[in-house]
């Protein structure tokens, strides 16, 4: 099993950073991707931003390429999520997710792991 823990959230005005972070423990060394999802109440969860875990590739929603950078410390087990230049439409509860195997990142059902969420608001 593994356990996923985010923090980092809160509200922030248009425009402005938040840095999440998700802490994995448990049996980490099986843990070939991460990912960061969010949702909007009443919508589906939706695919942020991932990264493979041992050779660090990255992918973003087209939505918030150039926006924001993934990024994690393996040492540390922790996946980060630098969010900058926020929008009102940035506001969901933000989700980390690890993924057992090596499928598509952009699939929730890929996912074996998820955090409990932790909400970002973003006020104009």
């Amino acid at each position: 099993q593994v356990q996923l823990v985010e923090s980092g959230g809160g509200p922030v005005q248009a425009g402005g950073s938040l840095r999440l972070s998700c802490a994995a423990s448990g049996r980490t060394f099986s843990i070939k991707a991460m990912a960061w999802f969010r949702r909007v109440l009443g919508k589906e969860r939706e695919f942020v931003a991932a990264v493979r875990w041992s050779a660090g590739t990255t992918y973003y929603a087209d939505s918030v390429k150039g926006r924001f950078s993934i990024s994690r410390d393996n040492a540390k087990n922790t996946v980060y999520l630098q969010m900058n230049s926020l929008k009102p439409e940035d506001t969901a509860v933000y989700y980390c997710a690890a993924d057992r195997e090596y499928g598509s990142v952009y699939h929730t059902n890929e996912y074996d792991y998820w955090g409990q969420g932790t909400q970002v608001t973003v006020s104009s």
